[in-house]
């Protein structure tokens, strides 16, 4: 279960062995699956706003002849690595949808989460427990643990999420990373999963109950575009009536994982999928993008602007603008067209300042901004990095001011008192 806009409105599912229905049950049983419109079989859900792939993967094949033994059969594993194949390409190049902006970012971006039923590998804390007088721990994993681990590990998996055996646990398994180019750089040499199990959450059969509780998102305590797993864990032993933190001996009783690389999303790009997300905005919505859009150094006041990073900045935050205007013309109450406007075309004119500095014709200017939303990297590789010669630098950035103080004035109008073109807010360490 994912919260969105506050609440908890986007329900996700995985059929545990319980929930597979037998053939004699299958025109008279019905349970939250079915009154929920939820699939008993794998599937990715991609989460665009927050750039997370959650793979959920049926592991029930096995378990109608086999007790409780789970294996994934080869036509699962085949569409997991096509549908997260897919989805990699796709993030690379651009996404497009009717009402949704299109854009691009690094593949490497893309946070892979992956939820099963059983669990992968033999447990330590479930080694005690016994049926029909026989250890149980060897029937209940995984039929298959370590083509399920390489396949993660080959998707670039990040966290596993699993339940089955009613007991707490959390493991990390690390192999080498066959890109890495050196073993003398810690981590960096390590491709990590982590794998994280669920018990059960009423207890039953006597044991303890417990839930987990885990967020994506930024690390609160750097300037950096650091991602973290924020992971609570929560248990009630048998006899208890209350559940308590897990792992109390941490600072707030939360495990933080790094979410294996750091998030570089551009700025723009987060706008723009935040506004694309969202059904309509909120004057408090449309003032948090303003501020993340222009609150960047291409918009204040700069001795030498970099001119080749001030036309990305300038051509990112105008398609993010397109898509804030388009939302903002269907929601209520209504907002300030007049201004809307006049900032979409100020950053035309700041667009069009910059490639002229650089030497970039129109042809190649629309060329540019037509293919969306792109890493920066990639951008600065395809334009000259340097004022063409004979361009009077010092005289066009009196010009790119004198345009960065008019756009302070309609952005004002819109909420944002930020001082464009004025002295630079503090800007966060580069990711």
């Amino acid at each position: 279960m994912l919260p969105a806009d506050g609440l908890f409105t986007d329900i996700q599912a995985v059929a545990g062995n319980h929930d597979v229905k037998r053939p004699s049950q299958r025109a008279g049983r019905h349970d939250a699956y079915d009154y929920l419109h939820l699939p008993r079989t794998a599937k990715n859900v991609y989460y665009r706003q927050a750039g997370l792939d959650l793979v959920l993967l049926d592991s029930n094949r096995a378990n109608l002849k086999a007790l409780a033994s789970g294996k994934i059969d080869e036509s699962a594993y085949k569409a997991m690595v096509a549908d997260s194949a897919r989805l990699s390409a796709e993030v690379a190049g651009s996404i497009g949808s009717a009402g949704c902006a299109d854009y691009a970012e690094p593949a490497e971006n893309l946070v892979r989460v992956l939820a099963l039923h059983h669990h992968p590998l033999p447990q330590a804390t479930g080694e005690g427990k016994r049926f029909l007088g026989m250890p149980d721990e060897p029937l209940m994993y995984l039929a298959a643990p370590a083509t399920f681990l390489e396949a993660a590990t080959s998707l670039n998996v990040d966290l596993v999420l699993h339940g089955h055996r009613h007991v707490e646990g959390l493991t990390r398994y690390s192999i080498p990373d066959p890109r890495a180019t050196s073993s003398e750089s810690g981590e960096a040499f390590w491709r990590t999963i982590y794998v994280l199990s669920c018990p059960s959450s009423t207890g039953q059969a006597g044991d303890d109950a417990g839930f987990n509780l885990v967020h994506f998102g930024p690390a609160s305590h750097t300037g950096r575009n650091e991602h973290r797993f924020a992971i609570t864990r929560y248990t009630r032993l048998r006899n208890d009536a209350a559940f308590r933190p897990l792992d109390s001996n941490l600072p707030g009783g939360v495990i933080r994982l790094p979410a294996g690389r750091d998030f570089s999303r551009d700025p723009a790009v987060q706008s723009a999928i935040e506004a694309a997300s969202s059904r309509t905005l909120k004057r408090d919505q449309v003032a948090a993008i303003v501020r993340r859009l222009f609150m960047r150094g291409s918009f204040y006041d700069e001795a030498e602007p970099n001119w080749a990073i001030a036309l990305y900045t300038y051509m990112v935050s105008a398609h993010a603008w397109a898509e804030l205007e388009r939302k903002a013309a269907r929601s209520r109450p209504g907002f300030d067209s007049d201004a809307l406007a006049a900032v979409k075309t100020l950053l035309g004119r700041l667009i069009e300042q910059s490639a002229d500095v650089l030497g970039i014709d129109r042809a190649q200017l629309d060329e540019l901004y037509g293919r969306g939303l792109i890493n920066c990297n990639d951008f600065l590789r395809q334009v000259p990095r340097l004022p063409s010669e004979g361009v009077d630098v010092q005289r066009r950035g009196r010009q790119r001011l004198q345009l960065l103080l008019e756009l302070d004035q309609q952005v004002q109008a819109l909420g944002p008192d930020l001082g464009l073109g004025g002295k630079a807010p503090p800007q966060p360490s580069p990711a």
